[in-house]
């Protein structure tokens, strides 16, 4: 008998250690929240990303640039739809994110484009309509980023231009199970 007690002993005490810093953990998390029981898309930008996206556009106005929000939440069936845009049916690739594997989906992505002064739409990331010899786009871009945001012109591969994100630090694999950054505390 004394022999199974030397024996387990150490394995009990190892296993409350292990529960105990398992609790520890969860509790240094407290910024985000398990939604497990509804992991679908969202149905609106998280609170951080819509104040932060309201600023750009302040901001940006304040240089002579004005910002058009392109889109920003998507449904999983509305990402899949522009998945297949230049595969399965016409047009350019505009993502490589499929249904649900994008911060779009999650609430927590917005794009952008430029407005000159006859209200047209302008995609061109060299177009300076401030006249300052810089261009308006980058303009845009550097103030999302000082705002907090990870611009899509900045990534190694796929240059997404108009796209800026918040991740809070979380992956799409953690946003598919269910785990959501917490709204910010007022």
């Amino acid at each position: 008998m004394r022999k199974l007690q030397q024996i387990l002993l150490p394995w009990l005490l190892i296993s409350v250690f292990l529960i105990i810093l398992f609790q520890l953990y969860q509790g240094q998390n407290e910024e985000y929240t398990d939604q497990r029981e509804d992991v679908g898309a969202a149905t609106e930008l998280h609170p951080t990303v819509e104040e932060k996206k309201n600023k750009l556009i302040e901001q940006a106005v304040t240089k002579d640039i004005h910002v058009v929000i392109t889109d920003d939440v998507r449904s999983f069936e509305r990402q899949e739809e522009l998945y297949q845009q230049g595969r399965a049916t016409d047009g350019e690739i505009v993502t490589y994110a499929q249904g649900g594997e994008s911060y779009h989906n999650y609430g927590l992505a917005i794009d952008y484009a430029l407005e000159n002064k006859n209200g047209e739409l302008i995609w061109d990331i060299h177009y300076d309509g401030n006249n300052n010899n810089q261009s308006d786009w980058f303009e845009v871009a550097n103030i999302a980023k000082n705002l907090g945001f990870e611009w899509g012109g900045d990534w190694e591969g796929f240059k997404d231009y108009p796209h800026l994100q918040i991740t809070f630090g979380l992956s799409i694999e953690q946003l598919q199970r269910g785990i959501r950054p917490k709204p910010a505390q007022e």
